[in-house]
């Protein structure tokens, strides 16, 4: 069964995340050329993504409330993780032994529970472990290509994270949805044939997002959620208060990007 979920705490959860994204990032940005899901979209969702930070599940939660809502957001999670972040048990989260056959037993039949019912996603880092964003070397783990290769239906999307420092104190969070991989589509394909493609969509769409990091093309990108510019809060007082009393203007930003 899908571990229960409590509307009242993950509605808090989410007025909390916003303001923690805010207060930590200078923007949560989608690029341009993500996939976006239509407004009537039915079947079983599936997004998986690369795993660069502890920020991970938490960009990933929020995500869904903004692209996928009203979906319902469930993610596996290591168990002893959630040993440490209770909490996150009632927000969608489901503790999996990553080290054991029991574990990837249990993992295949909450997930499968999860994807039969309406109106929720599945949100998996396959690589297992924390890797750098240029890192493209991790396989995936396998659990995700059985999933899809019994999906009948739906959509199955890959997610790149990056996290970088442009023109601001915070970093910026930038995110690209690739195209999805539909399941009756593709019903011929092996579970290695899966793994395969799986692979390639993700990695080419860390790649397409990796060229606009790097070259700071603000343009490509979309602000979903726009944290703090300037140099801090004591530094930019005394720079408000010197031009209140000379007159001037001040624009506290240090740069122009995505603000």
């Amino acid at each position: 069964m899908p571990p229960p979920v409590s509307g009242w705490l993950q509605n808090g959860f989410h007025v909390f995340l916003r303001w923690f994204l805010r207060r930590n990032f200078h923007s949560l940005s989608l690029h341009r050329d993500s996939w976006r899901p239509p407004a009537e979209m039915t079947g079983p969702l599936i997004v998986y993504g690369n795993h660069p930070s502890w920020w991970d599940p938490l960009i990933a939660h929020y995500v869904n409330k903004l692209l996928f809502s009203p979906r319902q957001f469930y993610a596996p999670i290591d168990a002893s993780a959630l040993a440490k972040y209770r909490v996150f048990a009632k927000l969608g989260f489901f503790g999996i032994d990553l080290g054991s056959r029991c574990g990837a037993v249990s993992f295949l039949e909450t997930s499968d529970a999860i994807l039969n019912l309406a109106d929720t996603s599945l949100w998996i880092t396959p690589e297992g472990r924390f890797c750098d964003v240029r890192d493209a070397t991790a396989p995936l783990m396998p659990g995700l290509s059985h999933l899809c290769a019994r999906m009948q239906n739906g959509q199955v999307v890959a997610m790149a994270l990056e996290f970088v420092f442009w023109e601001e104190r915070l970093p910026e969070c930038l995110v690209r949805l690739s195209s999805p991989l539909l399941p009756e589509q593709l019903s011929g394909l092996s579970k290695a044939e899966w793994t395969d493609r799986l692979t390639t969509t993700l990695r080419e769409t860390q790649h397409q997002l990796a060229v606009d990091s790097i070259g700071r093309n603000a343009a490509k990108f979309a602000p979903l959620v726009r944290g703090g510019s300037g140099a801090g809060a004591c530094y930019d007082w005394m720079r408000r208060s010197r031009a209140w009393v000379t007159g001037e203007s001040l624009n506290v930003r240090h740069g122009e990007k995505l603000q």
